[in-house]
């Protein structure tokens, strides 16, 4: 397909570059998103969750009890349990309302003991809705420690002194873990689902603004038809075209992932414990094969794009037409967030998604290289093929003409 002298094909592709690199549309989505964004999002996003943990963990409980004389003790303990504060309300039936003016944060309702039960149920009234609260996880806390000491009382007076015969008395059985992932294949699987859905996009936005200018752009200002009459090929013109708009796309996708590597050389080390050693085994051979996984993604977006651009009567009608592409890829690249969802040989064929996937299992640190050649060559054959469509496309007048 390609033509054999490929020097009109170059000139185009200078020609074209120059111009393409004076828009700034071009350079903020090839340049300034990916090296600021990414970071910023990333920023921000370590320490919203940060401080809402911290804030969550530390802030005070406003409560209420009601049936405190069901489960002695249980009054005192609150009182002396750190992080808690006693609000005193009229009614177990104000309890709704206070809780949604916030006036407490939680309610304790202890109801009478059915029969001869030695057991006693403790309701917790409290606002779910919250993703970030931690009030069942510290009421639960408390309610186990004061449960301990309930026991231990009562196992006590039975003539079960010791802590270990307390222990096993308890729990005869216990079962311990001997997990087979290593900590890098656990967190892996969590943060190798967000860096596909935050680095494809930009393959795609890269090449977004490059190809509706040298269509559809070309069409409006009138340039169009004065490079048909130049001496090249159709078929140069659109290589030409066409490697442009891939040349920003991965332009844009590169420097995504030298952001996120950025932040994570700048910010990384500032991470302790288990998810700073996932972050420090990620090598440069598994950012090396990302990057080399994007660059037959971003020639299909490209070839697609271009495809839209030249179909396309006007800068606006491309970018109609463009509109509804962006959340095809977006879509397969959360398959790699699916629950469930893991790379196979099925996988391996589906364009994007394998990306996704894949990029998740080298994060992991699980890869089988072999699907890797499936993936690279399955994406290679798919752009490949749109980029014939592309070329072809370019070739009809009824197309580049359309009225």
């Amino acid at each position: 397909m390609l033509p054999k002298n490929m020097g009109p094909l170059l000139a185009v592709y200078k020609k074209e570059l120059l111009e393409v690199s004076r828009d700034r549309k071009t350079l903020m989505f090839m340049l300034v998103l990916p090296l600021v964004l990414i970071p910023l999002l990333m920023q921000l996003t370590v320490d919203f969750v940060a401080d809402a943990n911290k804030k969550a963990a530390t802030e005070t409980l406003s409560y209420a009890v009601f049936g405190a004389d069901n489960l002695p003790g249980v009054e005192a303990a609150l009182a002396q349990a750190e992080g808690f504060e006693r609000v005193s309300l009229s009614s177990e039936d104000a309890v709704p309302a206070a809780l949604a003016d916030e006036e407490i944060k939680l309610a304790l309702v202890v109801p009478p003991p059915l029969g001869d039960s030695q057991q006693t149920i403790v309701e917790l009234h409290y606002d779910n809705a919250s993703v970030t609260s931690r009030v069942q996880a510290r009421t639960r806390a408390f309610l186990d420690d004061f449960g301990e000491s309930v026991r231990a009382d009562r196992l006590t007076a039975l003539g079960v002194t010791t802590f270990s015969d307390q222990a096993a008395l308890i729990k005869p059985v216990v079962m311990v873990e001997r997990g087979t992932a290593s900590v890098r294949e656990k967190l892996g699987e969590v943060a190798g689902g967000l860096l596909p859905y935050m680095v494809i996009p930009f393959c795609f936005l890269g090449a977004l603004y490059p190809a509706i200018d040298l269509g559809a752009g070309e069409k409006e200002r009138g340039t169009l038809e004065t490079l048909l009459l130049a001496p090249v090929s159709r078929l140069q013109l659109v290589l030409g075209k066409f490697l442009v708009v891939f040349t920003t796309g991965l332009v844009s996708a590169t420097l995504s992932l030298v952001a996120i590597g950025g932040w994570v050389v700048l910010e990384g080390v500032k991470i302790a414990g288990e998810l700073g050693e996932v972050v420090g085994s990620i090598g440069t051979l598994d950012l090396a094969l990302v990057w080399l996984m994007l660059v037959p993604t971003t020639a299909m977006f490209s070839a697609v794009l271009l495809s839209i651009s030249i179909y396309a009567k006007s800068f606006k009608e491309a970018q109609s037409f463009a509109a509804p592409f962006n959340m095809l890829c977006i879509l397969p690249a959360v398959a790699a967030m699916l629950p469930g969802v893991t790379l196979s040989w099925g996988w391996a064929l589906v364009p994007v998604s394998n990306i996704s996937l894949a990029i998740k299992e080298l994060l992991k640190g699980t890869m089988d290289y072999t699907m890797l050649v499936a993936i690279l060559g399955s994406s290679t054959v798919i752009a490949a093929a749109l980029l014939v469509f592309c070329t072809r496309w370019f070739s009809r007048e009824s197309v580049l003409f359309r009225q």
